[in-house]
Order: structure tokens, then sequence, then C-alpha cells
């Protein structure tokens, strides 16, 4: 039927009023195993300290002859490492005008972004701690920066072709001064796996965390350690979860956690009572100075991230 002469149709007015909902929909991830899993601790300069140490290995043959006289032992130094802080920073400058003017969804334009600006900074975080970054020393014009996990591993590292374990600033001691170098990427396997594992625990680690990037995880879940993981539906059957996350090592459960923001080639196996992040300043909010019409705030910290021993956790680089 043909619409008659002179009706009014909305697509003609200009005095409709918008219908804007008030909800503001964001599936951006905000999760970060990493970070959320590992130890705190707290920093008194830029630069952090700590140390590692080892017993001597089991010597069967430890006898002593009666009345013999005793020479004393080589006793082992402790190895003596570091790494720098850096400064994650958000900056959010908002103007008279749009703090004035009302939003849909939000009250205070300003403070909203700020709350996002503080789970961005977390985001950054969990990239930088979970990469193979080494650290960078501050210096005028230059920014101090952390090294990540990757940037640690060097006593249980299983590499492709080519690859190459980072480098501390003293040998053994100091902080990484330079990443990991990348080999020829290959196959994540089953055997990779428990030979990482295997590596970890002799040294007298307990990992219990293997993160990895969710196609790594997805390859992972046909391995056939994986506990099948059940639960009951609402007619009472047991159906299997295709995403089991254990896997039943001979050592102890691990459990598989896809992360977002680690490196997608990498699976790093951690004890995570052997790594934490150390805090020069916490996280707060701090305005700036007002140079004209408008507000501004950062959002900041200032931390590093220790590596308590990294014989502790494993890693399985340069997969596909």
């Amino acid at each position: 039927m043909a619409v008659p002469s002179n009706t009014i149709q909305t697509m003609t007015r200009s005095g409709n009023r918008e219908d804007l909902s008030d909800i503001i929909y964001n599936i951006s991830p905000t999760e970060t195993p990493f970070v959320t899993a590992i130890g705190r601790e707290s920093a008194s300069a830029v630069y952090h300290e700590w140390q590692t140490d080892a017993l001597v290995s089991a010597n069967a043959n430890n006898a002593a002859i009666q009345g013999d006289d005793l020479s004393n032992e080589n006793r082992p130094a402790t190895t003596r490492l570091g790494d720098y802080t850096q400064i994650f920073t958000k900056v959010v400058g908002t103007s008279t005008t749009q703090q004035a003017v009302k939003a849909a969804g939000r009250s205070n334009e300003h403070n909203y972004q700020l709350a996002k600006a503080g789970k961005e900074l977390k985001r950054d975080m969990e990239a930088r701690y979970t990469g193979n970054y080494a650290a960078v020393p501050p210096a005028a014009g230059t920014a101090g920066q952390s090294a990540g996990a990757l940037a640690y591993m060097r006593t249980n590292a299983s590499r492709g072709a080519g690859g190459a374990n980072p480098t501390l600033s003293g040998g053994t001691t100091g902080y990484p001064v330079a990443a990991a170098t990348n080999g020829t990427q290959r196959a994540y396997t089953e055997a990779l796996l428990k030979s990482a594992i295997a590596q970890a625990w002799n040294a007298g680690g307990e990992p219990s965390l293997v993160i990895t990037s969710l196609a790594q995880k997805q390859i992972a879940a046909t391995f056939a350690g994986l506990a099948q993981q059940r639960r009951e539906s609402g007619d009472k059957k047991i159906t299997i979860v295709a995403g089991a996350d254990i896997y039943v090592s001979d050592v102890g459960e691990l459990q598989f956690v896809p992360d977002r923001f680690c490196s997608p080639r990498d699976a790093l196996i951690i004890d995570p009572d052997m790594w934490a992040i150390a805090t020069l300043d916490p996280m707060q909010r701090r305005k700036l100075a007002v140079t004209g019409l408008a507000d501004r705030d950062a959002m900041y910290t200032e931390q590093t991230l220790v590596c308590r021993n990294d014989g502790a956790s494993a890693v399985i680089a340069d997969l596909t």
C-alpha cells in the first residue's frame, strides 16, 4: 500500500530526541594471569637486588675416617641479581566543556577515563613482565625498564635451533642486559612439556602454571596427560569439558592458563612463589598542573619484576 500524502514520518522530522542507552559495553580483556599469580615485595631504589643460592650436589660417598683431621669445604657464594624499576603511566586530560555537558553512561567523563587507565596499566604490566625484554638502566633522557620473565630463563630453557639464552650484565650475576635470541620455530609437543617440567623439578622447583597464548593452550589440550574435567548438566548427565585445564605430570598437577598478552611463541612454566613484583611507588592518581581549560591527571606506578630463582621455572621457546 502507498503511504497517504502528508503523513509525518520520523526521517523528515528534526526534533526527535535521540535514544542512547546509559550502558557502555566494553569487552576489552583485563585478565592478567602472571601478574595476579606471583608475589609482591617492596623496592627502595630504582635498582632492586636479591640473592639466589643452591646446595652442593648430593654425595653418596660422603664418609669420614675415624679420628681423621677434617678439611674445610669450598662453600659457594650466593649469586646477586637485580632489575631496574619501570614507571608505567597513563595521562588523562579532559576539557572543562566535556565535564560540563551531560554524557550518557557515565556521570563524570574524567573519572571514567581514569578508571579505564588503571585497567590499561595492568595490561601493560602483564605484557612487559611475560615478555622477552632486557632491563634498561635509567639515564638522562632514557626511561628505566624492567626485564621480562623470558629474559631471565637460562637454567631450564628449551629453544629451537639457533636460539640462545639471555645474557646477564655480570655473566652469571646482575640484570638481563640482552634478551633471549629467537630460534627456529617448532611444534609444541607433550614431550617438550614433560622435559621442561622435569628440568624445573630436578632443579628444586615446584611449577604449577603453564602460561601460553590461547593458540598454544588449544594445542596442549590434546596432550594425553590432561585430566578429564567433567561436570553435571541439568539432567544429571556427565559432560566432558573440552578445554581441560589441569595437566597431571609425574611430579604434580599444573594448570594451563591462556594469556592474551604473553608471547605467542613461548610456553612459560612457572613456580609462582619464585616470582614477584617489587614496587617502589604504588599505583596512584596524581594531579597534574592545570595549564588551560582542562583537567589533567596521571595514573602511574613504578615497579620491577623479580625472578627469585629461575631454576624453579622453565620455558619452551620458539613454538609455531
